[in-house]
């Protein structure tokens, strides 16, 4: 559990976010009903042993998060999960009612993703001497997640695509529940609008054109989105999906919001070996972009 203020909010929400669900709680130190509430989730947390993080906000001490969702009456919790409030539910629930909420959207302790293998860097690391290497752990071990998702992330990187297809098939149907596969299916998906244009400098101009003429044609922005990220453009597409969500935060379903999240998935490094006690350090793209997002979905 966490207290949460303005101050630390887009570190310990929205950044935390993208790697676990974090449960807000909205309370009062005069409200009733939270101070029944409070302990309940407290509990719940240390019994669901790191499934989700719980996050304290003080709605008086707070109020501009508290107006930014909207909250009207306390004890509120708010579900987030990849940088956006998925569900929610107002009033002191018992026990077994905010462990059915949970239930809905966290994945069962048996169907948590492995913790991040320790993998030791070969003496030859060469993409060629990697890949095999990755290639043998989801071999030995099909189920790992985080070796299937950097052997097929490393194949896209190198052109490999009809390999990393073959990879990825046996996974593809876990891309709506798991962040990583998700993000992968984003970028096949990029690399198959991307193969639609021969010419891939032609294509830009001419969507350059488009979008000079109507800032708000989200269907080009978003192919142009694409076509950068193709050409692994992360940067230029990433700023594309931001114009689509600083005008329009819902279009078709959000899909600009969640090809930016799954972009961050992509290009965020594996994090450096730090002391204990230490917070390795962020990716300077990958915070700033963290940044830039969380502005653009609280405003």
């Amino acid at each position: 559990m966490i207290d949460v203020t303005i101050a630390n909010f887009e570190e310990e929400v929205v950044a935390a976010s993208m790697t676990i669900p974090v449960l807000i709680d909205f309370w009062a130190p005069w409200c009733g009903p939270c101070k029944s509430l409070g302990p309940i989730l407290e509990k719940v947390e240390i019994a669901y042993g790191g499934r989700f993080k719980l996050a304290k906000i003080d709605s008086d001490q707070e109020q501009q998060l508290g107006a930014a969702f909207g909250i009207r009456s306390i004890p509120t919790c708010i579900l987030m999960m990849n940088g956006q409030p998925v569900d929610g539910f107002q009033g002191a629930l018992p026990e077994g009612k905010v462990k059915e909420f949970l239930d809905k959207h966290l994945p069962p302790a048996e169907e948590l993703p492995p913790a991040e293998e320790d993998i030791a860097e070969p003496e030859d690391t060469s993409p060629a001497a990697v890949l095999e290497k990755l290639q043998a752990a989801v071999a030995s071990d099909p189920a790992n997640d985080n070796a299937r998702f950097d052997y097929i992330r490393l194949l896209l990187q190198h052109g490999q695509v009809e390999h990393a297809k073959a990879a990825f098939a046996p996974v593809a149907s876990k891309a709506p529940t798991v962040r990583k596969f998700e993000a992968l299916q984003h970028w096949f998906n990029a690399i198959e609008s991307g193969a639609a244009h021969a010419d891939a400098a032609g294509a830009q101009a001419g969507f350059d054109a488009k979008l000079a003429a109507n800032k708000r044609d989200f269907d080009t922005r978003y192919a142009l989105a694409q076509l950068h990220m193709s050409q692994q453009r992360w940067v230029p597409a990433m700023d594309e999906l931001l114009e689509i969500l600083m005008r329009d935060k819902a279009w078709n379903g959000e899909l600009a919001r969640k090809t930016f999240v799954s972009i961050l998935e992509i290009i965020e490094p594996p994090k450096v070996k730090v002391a204990d006690g230490q917070i390795p350090p962020d990716d300077p793209t990958v915070a700033t972009y963290r940044r830039r997002l969380s502005s653009v979905v609280l405003s």
